[in-house]
């Protein structure tokens, strides 16, 4: 199974987004369900605590994997290799930016905006951050699933 990394980046991506989709359904649900919204409150920041760790697992493993595919496409030899990375240079330079972006959003998301939130500091501008921030990620994990599912389709052996 030589395309094991393209698989496993393809199933990270797929939890990474997922999971942000499932957030932005099960947020509003909590705090239509909880009688107060203290404890609303109290269970979405567990919920954001829990995404951030997601995304953090899906972001370093996706980061790892293209390392992974860097190194087996140095092994191939020959012409057809060389044009072949020409062109995958950038889409692995692509996919990396969007991966990156989801790592460092994910990172300031949970250390940066959401202390704010759980000081109740200007909640208003804190959520819509956090919220922004969140929809970004989730087009960053979107488009990172879409290349790599489009990468198992062109050429089943290779990441981006």
């Amino acid at each position: 199974m030589q395309n094991w990394h393209v698989r496993l980046g393809a199933l990270a991506a797929a939890l990474w987004w997922g999971s942000l989709s499932t957030l932005f359904v099960m947020v509003p649900l909590v705090f239509a369900s909880l009688p107060l919204r203290s404890m609303a409150g109290n269970t979405a920041a567990h919920l954001f605590t829990a995404q951030s760790w997601i995304s953090l697992g899906c972001t370093v493993l996706l980061l790892a994997l293209v390392r992974v595919n860097d190194t087996s496409a140095e092994e191939v030899e020959g012409e057809d290799a060389h044009r072949a990375d020409a062109g995958a240079s950038g889409r692995v330079r692509s996919l990396l930016f969007f991966v990156m972006l989801g790592l460092l959003l994910a990172l300031l998301t949970e250390y940066a905006v959401a202390p704010h939130i759980v000081a109740r500091e200007r909640l208003a501008f804190w959520h819509t951050l956090s919220v922004s921030m969140l929809a970004v990620q989730w087009v960053c994990a979107l488009v990172v699933l879409w290349r790599l599912l489009g990468s198992a389709c062109r050429a089943p052996s290779r990441l981006a």
